[in-house]
């Protein structure tokens, strides 16, 4: 019990003391890292090819979505050093210390989603390994692997920071070299001629990999961006926290799209088997005697992002009001996580069209934060600690240009994309008619996200730029 209390972070949405500051730019390396090596980034590389694109394409879209949307995260995690403390704290800057409460919430159920997501994921791999090496109980499989993700992500994302620091560790290092097995089983399934034939796309569909993308990969990241970076010295180098958040984060993602798109490229069963479980299909290429390896590195990939999930969906629970220590507001995101994942494993029955509708109707107004703050980190010097915790300091209460800014972004980004993943989606898309409708080509590239991200940068720039300039000075 003595250890396990010493593991425990106490730190919540405060500002961190000068005597717990230590570390350099390079250990972010490892928590973005594990946070993103993970098979997903795999089944990703279908996915991309789903918008009816090539091979090189998804190839350029890959790289571009992946590094374009972490120095989002990067610039973001400039504000960690900066001020020592959580996105969602420093984020009452731009919105005001109660109307932070509107990108808390969307912030809090982009975590919320991920982490369920992440976890589901798990355990849809676990089904697929155990039944097929041990001939075990699909149902039995599923529980155990459950078990496992969840119990995990769960630990970590309660017991904090030094703990996730520890663990990522642990976790990219092994990760990746049994993914390097992984490649070297299956390298001999690619078939460069069909990968070759695949014509171009259109551009249409290009512009839709690349924001799917942006959302799928990095922009969610950005809501907690400052969680990992509030311990490092405030002398640290702002352009090494930004290279390093942004290496740790792009290179492993990066690899694995672009060799999963080669294999999808390679075998239309394995990119229509993505769609209803993404780990577990790639599980098709491999010999039975690498599958619990194969196991083992899915679920702990997927594991590491879930914990960072967990321990930023915490954070932003207290900072949003919840009067709770963090650690138990961990554990109540931790409940969550757990009956929505019995949902989508149990009881939904395909993953990927919740995913993408999650992705898409999430991902505008999340872009619209998202740059929102960026703009505010670039744009501010420093920030009045003490302030941030009094509705009656510079910061105010309520900032309704802000707020007002979330809300238009939102309208604009909603009318330019389509979501054809729930019925009760279908009312997105109403802007996209003077570009061809909700059926023409237009339709599925998702305008509606870069849209976001430019009225949120450039709408603060303008709206807001002036009074930051005044709380600097």
């Amino acid at each position: 019990m003595a250890k396990i209390s010493n593991s425990l972070e106490l730190n919540g949405i405060n500002f961190i003391s000068e005597s717990e500051r230590k570390g350099s730019p390079r250990s972010l390396f490892w928590p973005w890292a594990a946070a993103n090596v993970s098979f997903l980034a795999l089944s990703y590389g279908s996915f991309f090819l789903g918008f009816g694109i090539s091979f090189w394409q998804a190839t350029a879209a890959a790289i571009i979505g992946t590094v374009g949307s972490f120095l989002l995260v990067g610039v973001s995690s400039l504000a960690g050093k900066r001020a020592n403390a959580p996105t969602m704290t420093l984020s009452r800057a731009a919105f005001g210390v109660s109307g932070n409460k509107v990108p808390g919430f969307l912030s809090y159920l982009i975590f919320v989603g991920w982490e369920t997501v992440l976890v589901s994921l798990a355990t849809l791999a676990s089904e697929t390994v155990f039944t097929r090496v041990g001939n075990i109980d699909p149902d039995l499989s599923r529980m155990l692997g459950f078990l496992l993700a969840g119990g995990l992500t769960i630990i970590g994302g309660v017991l904090g920071f030094q703990v996730i620091m520890r663990l990522q560790k642990f976790l990219t290092i092994s990760t990746l070299i049994l993914t390097f097995g992984y490649i070297a089983l299956t390298i001999d399934s690619v078939d460069w001629a069909k990968v070759s034939a695949i014509p171009n796309g259109t551009t249409q569909g290009f512009i839709g990999a690349l924001i799917f993308g942006i959302t799928g990969i990095g922009l969610g990241w950005v809501g907690c961006a400052a969680d990992y970076s509030r311990y490092l010295p405030r002398s640290s180098s702002g352009k090494s926290v930004v290279i390093w958040t942004v290496f740790g984060a792009s290179i492993v993602p990066i690899t694995l799209v672009i060799y999963g798109s080669l294999l999808a490229a390679s075998s239309d069963e394995l990119k229509n088997l993505v769609a209803s479980d993404p780990i577990g299909a790639l599980t098709t290429l491999l010999p039975t005697w690498y599958l619990i390896p194969f196991a083992l590195v899915a679920i702990l990939g997927l594991i590491g992002g879930a914990i960072l999930d967990l321990y930023s969906s915490g954070l932003t629970l207290v900072s949003i009001g919840v009067p709770v220590k963090r650690h138990i507001a961990a554990s109540i995101d931790g409940l969550i996580m757990t009956i929505g994942t019995i949902y989508l494993v149990w009881f939904a029955s395909d993953f990927f069209v919740p995913f993408q509708g999650f992705l898409i109707t999430l991902g505008v107004p999340v872009a619209v934060w998202s740059a929102i703050f960026v703009a505010d980190v670039l744009m501010r010097k420093n920030y009045a600690e003490s302030e941030l915790f009094n509705p009656k300091g510079r910061y105010g209460s309520w900032n309704f240009k802000s707020i007002g800014l979330v809300i238009f972004g939102s309208i604009i980004g909603w009318g330019f994309v389509t979501n054809s993943s729930a019925d009760f989606l279908s009312w997105q898309g109403y802007l996209l008619q003077p570009i061809g409708g909700k059926d023409g080509s237009w339709a599925y590239a998702n305008l509606g996200v870069i849209f976001a991200l430019i009225i949120g940068f450039f709408g603060h720039l303008l709206i807001s730029g002036k009074k930051i300039r005044q709380q600097n000075d």
